[in-house]
């Protein structure tokens, strides 16, 4: 014959016997939280502490972007200044309960501008992917200086076509089976490149090649 629970109590009207599975689960959930739960909320403060010091890390433009309240803002650029080991211990444990009160979206543009520090951004990303791929287009085909050309006019054509002839000329080499070299003119397309991409008009560095022949 099986024990019998003696004590209990009526929640809802269901009978709840002292010691049973039921008994310690609305014990855990009138407590607030069981040990497992204490270590997930232990592990989830420990993660936003961290992240408070990954915000220390941050590029002035990318940490003003994100509009922290000023408590927070302020006890950053304060850690950042204290530089006795227990007085910044101290100072980030502050900023791990700041970090705490922040909300869901916060943290969430905390991590995007972390990863845009990291990565670059996406339209960042794309541009240069842009420029890449037009130089190297450019310099291996023929016909994609007449696309250029018809894309960003504006584009000082004789200078062009006089780095892409010095590129080749460049890539060339030396030795059979050797790779190929990458010098200067190599850069500069990417840079004129990149310069009408975003619409920019400024001369490129001194170094410019130039080629003596005239071109039509």
């Amino acid at each position: 014959m099986s024990r019998k629970f003696k004590k209990g109590y009526f929640v809802r009207g269901q009978f709840v016997a002292e010691g049973s599975e039921l008994d310690l689960q609305m014990k855990a959930e009138l407590k607030g939280t069981d040990a497992a739960s204490r270590t997930e909320l232990k592990a989830e403060s420990d993660k936003l502490q961290e992240l408070g010091e990954q915000l220390m890390t941050l590029r002035t433009d990318l940490f003003n972007r994100l509009g922290l309240d000023e408590k927070l803002h302020d006890a950053i650029l304060e850690a950042k200044r204290i530089t006795n080991f227990e007085g910044k211990r101290r100072q980030m444990q502050y900023v791990g309960k700041l970090m705490r009160k922040q909300d869901e979206a916060m943290i969430d543009r905390i991590h995007a501008a972390l990863d845009e520090q990291h990565n670059g951004s996406a339209h960042e990303n794309l541009a240069l992917h842009k420029a890449e791929r037009w130089r190297d287009e450019l310099i291996q085909d023929d016909t994609r200086l007449a696309a250029w050309m018809e894309a960003y006019p504006d584009t000082d054509s004789q200078q062009l076509r006089a780095l892409i002839r010095q590129a080749r000329k460049d890539a060339k080499p030396e030795t059979p089976g050797a790779f190929p070299r990458y010098g200067r003119a190599y850069r500069e397309i990417f840079q004129l490149v990149r310069q009408h991409l975003a619409g920019e008009d400024g001369p490129l560095n001194d170094g410019t090649i130039h080629d003596e022949e005239d071109e039509a």
